[in-house]
């Protein structure tokens, strides 16, 4: 197992593995041959950013049966996904902002990400599975009122891909089984959403196999997995926490 990070140092930006409070540097290519340089930072010396900026960045819906029962839901077959803005993407530690005279609700989702690490294209489940790089965590920032501010169209890009509106990281674990995780979501420390990924009605090979007869995905494309229970408006000043074991906490604060 290892846990990529993406960083800022200075004026210079650059991207490592994390053990023990210190990024050990590499060079090259996260996603593919990247190679150690010998060197290491403090953590606490460096501004994390976004671990991946993706070329697409795709969000599931209906994708846990808890909450397709309680919603009373079909089971999909098939994914049911959106496009979010790739310019959506900010890191651990930025702002949530809603957009400008929007004073609906926003709500959070904490989501598994899944990084896509090869370019995979009309893929069967075991070659989709090995072109997944690596687990992150994903907050599916969702400006409710405007998805259904028209009745005659439903507004999944607008809504969903707001400036800062897809906050990523704060890393990449490789090597997780994610059938054994969570993901818990905290609002100023108290916990709202706590679901497990177990509970998937489609799973993450399975996933990446039927988009990708759709879609070429790419390295650095990011998928995020749905989210389960408990999603809910976030107040001005509050900080969101995205945790799943293994890869860490994925904490923004909304702003105002």
């Amino acid at each position: 197992m290892a846990l990529w990070v993406r960083f800022a140092h200075g004026d210079a930006e650059g991207f490592g593995t994390l053990e023990d409070g210190r990024i050990a540097l590499h060079a090259g290519d996260l996603l593919a041959g990247a190679r150690p340089t010998g060197e290491s930072l403090d953590l606490a010396a460096v501004r994390l950013l976004a671990p991946v900026r993706p070329g697409a960045f795709i969000g599931l819906w209906n994708n846990f049966h808890a909450a397709a029962a309680k919603q009373g839901n079909a089971i999909p077959e098939f994914p049911l996904y959106f496009l979010k803005n790739p310019g959506s993407v900010i890191g651990p530690g930025e702002p949530i902002r809603p957009p400008a005279g929007y004073a609906g609700k926003v709500l959070y989702e904490g989501e598994l990400g899944l990084v896509i690490g090869r370019q995979v294209r009309d893929a069967e489940e075991a070659e989709a599975a090995a072109a997944i790089f690596g687990l992150t965590c994903v907050n599916d920032v969702t400006a409710l009122d405007l998805l259904f501010a028209d009745a005659s169209f439903p507004q999944w890009a607008r809504a969903k891909g707001c400036d800062s509106f897809g906050p990523i990281g704060p890393a990449i674990a490789t090597g997780l089984d994610w059938q054994a995780l969570s993901v818990k979501v905290a609002l100023n420390g108290r916990v709202r959403q706590d679901y497990p990924l177990s509970d998937m009605i489609l799973p993450p090979a399975r996933i990446v196999s039927l988009i990708s007869r759709e879609m070429t995905l790419r390295p650095g494309d990011v998928i995020a997995c749905g989210t389960s229970l408990g999603a809910l408006p976030m107040r001005p000043g509050m900080q969101v926490e995205v945790s799943i074991e293994g890869i860490g906490t994925l904490a923004n604060p909304f702003a105002p």
